[in-house]
């Protein structure tokens, strides 16, 4: 393969993984779009927490790059017909080793709020786990009618 065009195929692969970032469930993480949103403010009281996990999906860029990486590397160590004998099993053993990444990626430790309101109401809420609640404590309940996160 000739050197340019491994470095253009190596340089969109890189970019289709940097697809592969996921955006955070948290509740101390906005995205600009949400910045200078008015939200609706409510209190409420944690009744429990249960640990979850956060599965954001697969795209299918770790399988295709990986596939792409693997065929790639594959070609590389075989001549003539043994390089496309070699570049298929690459791809494979790529395509599988990309997949298992992006799935280990997009899964997150999270946690499961069920709250009170003061009304009465229940409410459980999902979100990252980068902030400890407790059963018993006061929280706030930020909405801006779509998504709704638990901060203290």
């Amino acid at each position: 393969m000739k050197p340019l065009l491994s470095l253009t195929l190596i340089t969109a692969i890189a970019a289709t993984l940097s697809g592969c970032v996921v955006a955070p469930n948290s509740g101390s993480v906005y995205s600009a779009r949400q910045a200078q949103n008015e939200q609706t403010v409510r209190m409420a009281t944690v009744e429990s927490v249960r640990e979850v996990t956060i599965d954001k999906g697969n795209s299918g860029t770790g399988t295709l790059s990986g596939a792409a990486l693997g065929g790639l590397a594959g070609a590389a160590v075989g001549g003539g017909r043994g390089s496309i004998a070699t570049g298929i099993v690459g791809a494979v053993a790529g395509g599988m080793i990309g997949n298992k990444v992006e799935s280990d990626i997009s899964k997150g430790k999270g946690v499961e709020i069920t709250v009170r309101l003061d009304n009465g109401d229940l409410r459980a809420i999902v979100q990252d786990a980068d902030e400890p609640f407790r059963a018993g404590e006061r929280v706030r309940l930020l909405s801006d009618g779509r998504k709704t996160r638990v901060t203290h």
